[in-house]
């Protein structure tokens, strides 16, 4: 998606070596304008795919997620990261590892908002290591739904999360694949959409 990957280029920040900062539009402040676009990409992309809801992690996933579910026009779940008080019953849950926090977290979705007849897209902000969408599939394979689908709006391709969904039978669709940082500068491999 060459608007998305024209606003990294202007936007981004590479921090050592391998993370990415973008947080002027995706990962702290959002840009509604380029999340709607995402939507309507992801969306068109999963049209024919029976989705039913949308899933993702709080708190990054949340805005390209909740434009993509606007455009399919189905419901979208975030997968709590802590636990509260008022979750007390019927709770799927999953251990994921976060490679920029470098943490290990609980994720939890009720059970009430997840069935066997959903079909779901999960949709992320960052594809590295793959522990997210791994950790969600597990959260919606206990409630014995199907996943159609990881839309990514950002994947770092040098990485192994790409390999280790698709070897789960996943299809992965990301708007900018990121191949590599080299001397500063961001070299993208050709993205799926």
């Amino acid at each position: 998606m060459k608007l998305l990957e024209d606003r990294i280029l202007k936007d981004g920040d590479i921090i050592g070596e391998n993370i990415l900062k973008v947080d002027s539009f995706l990962t702290h402040q959002v840009d509604f304008e380029l999340m709607q676009e995402i939507g309507k990409v992801f969306a068109d992309k999963y049209k024919d795919a029976g989705i039913t809801k949308v899933v993702t992690i709080e708190a990054s996933g949340i805005a390209p997620a909740v434009y993509t579910a606007q455009a399919l026009n189905v419901p979208m779940i975030f997968a709590k990261k802590a636990k509260n008080i008022t979750m007390n019953e019927g709770i799927l849950t999953a251990e994921v590892y976060s490679f920029t926090k470098q943490v290990m977290s609980q994720v939890s979705i009720a059970s009430k908002f997840l069935s066997e007849d959903d079909t779901v897209l999960i949709v992320d902000d960052f594809l590295a290591n793959g522990q997210a969408a791994k950790g969600l599939m597990e959260i919606i394979g206990q409630a014995g739904a199907a996943v159609a689908g990881v839309g990514i709006v950002i994947e770092k391709s040098f990485q192994d999360g790409r390999a280790l969904l698709e070897a789960q039978g996943v299809p992965v669709t990301s708007l900018a694949r990121i191949q590599e940082f080299k001397d500063g500068s961001i070299i993208f491999a050709e993205a799926d959409a």
